[in-house]
């Protein structure tokens, strides 16, 4: 066993070695490029102020966030911020938004008088919208999104030399009727009405679809069939080939299944963006720890900026719920997502925007001494 000092010593110059291999990395990006982002929502009496907010982002070097409503307090702290944001329409909205004037009205109040002092990268129109179970709303979600992209463009605001506002909408893995192996992922018959469309005009114009993906749930649902390593991304060895592709992880498998569903209804041109993914730190259910939480996210900001294996070397845009625990959520297991007490106090250690090269195992000496090197920091 090493000396006290000597550990101190080997503590400090291995911090020293990952600033400067962080400064090294930050020069030659964008802030925003190889890093995730959160999802800030709002269902909480005892969050701090948006302002506060914005700034919790910034010292934690997340650079994305996802806004749940055009909250107006919210985004006129995100002004100049340097933040990008997915700029979501609540489901409420869409049947109003069916109507040419209340879209053009949405768009001058919520982007326009905001655009680009607030960067505004995405805007989902609905979110998790149930075609099974609620076929009126569904069906108001591919109108809404066209009279937004059309409002955006009467503006100028769809596409800027400096950036590009996307019109999308963020689905579930419910829509999925088989998602294994990835290859064979294809999106349930019974729903193809409502899928279709929307994927034939995110390729029209480009935008990604935005895909809630939690490998929890998974687990939760599937323990037997489905290993806690492989859910957390702690796995260093291949569960799952698919046609000479090897996937040691869930997330992946999850993920490559939705792009093959999407190419499946002719969307080949068409990105996935993960707009949801997280892993609860408490709550009644299965593996609702602190130290499975740590590990599934400090493994998934550590994976993002490598693809998955159909999509190799690609960034895999991530946005993690949520920022905060949010205390008024339903039902209670959906409290303990946050990635922060709402005291702004971190739960647990996070590399935001870093890269590794190993997977935290929870419980391990290398989970452990991770979790020192940053205090170190």
């Amino acid at each position: 066993m090493a000396s006290p000092s000597s550990s101190r010593y080997a503590s400090s110059s291995l911090a020293a070695a990952c600033l400067l291999l962080l400064a090294l990395f930050s020069a030659n990006f964008e802030p925003t490029e190889a890093q995730v982002g959160a999802c800030y929502g709002m269902m909480g009496n005892n969050l701090p102020p948006p302002a506060e907010v914005v700034q919790l982002y910034q010292q934690n070097n997340i650079w994305r966030m996802r806004l749940y409503d055009p909250n107006r307090d919210a985004l006129a702290a995100l002004r100049d911020s340097g933040i990008e944001v997915i700029l979501g329409v609540p489901n409420s909205d869409l049947q109003h938004l069916n109507n040419w004037g209340d879209a053009l009205w949405w768009v001058q109040q919520y982007v326009q008088n905001f655009y680009p002092a607030v960067k505004i990268k995405y805007i989902a129109v609905g979110n998790e919208v149930s075609p099974m179970y609620n076929a009126a709303l569904a069906s108001a979600v591919l109108p809404a999104m066209r009279n937004i992209y059309n409002a955006l463009v009467s503006m100028g605001l769809h596409e800027q030399v400096e950036m590009t506002v996307k019109v999308s909408t963020a689905i579930d893995m419910t829509l999925l009727g088989n998602s294994y192996p990835p290859s064979a992922g294809a999106f349930r018959d019974d729903i193809r009405w409502f899928v279709d469309p929307i994927v034939g005009f995110l390729s029209s114009v480009n935008a990604p679809l935005l895909a809630n993906i939690y490998t929890y749930f998974s687990y939760r649902d599937n323990p037997g069939s489905i290993s806690l390593p492989y859910a957390l991304m702690s796995s260093q060895s291949v569960s799952v080939w698919d046609n000479g592709l090897g996937y040691t992880n869930l997330f992946d498998a999850m993920l490559d299944a939705t792009y093959s569903a999407v190419e499946r209804v002719g969307g080949w041109n068409v990105d996935v963006v993960v707009s949801e993914s997280g892993w609860p730190s408490g709550g009644a259910g299965e593996a609702t720890t602190m130290d499975n939480a740590r590990a599934y996210v400090n493994n998934l900001v550590a994976h993002v900026k490598g693809g998955s294996p159909k999509k190799p070397n690609k960034f895999i845009e991530t946005y993690f719920f949520a920022m905060f625990d949010e205390n008024q959520k339903d039902p209670e297991l959906e409290k303990n997502f946050g990635l922060f007490y709402p005291w702004k106090q971190s739960k647990y250690n996070v590399y935001y925007g870093a890269t590794r090269d190993w997977n935290v195992v929870p419980g391990s000496e290398l989970s452990n001494a991770t979790s020192s090197l940053v205090s170190a920091t």
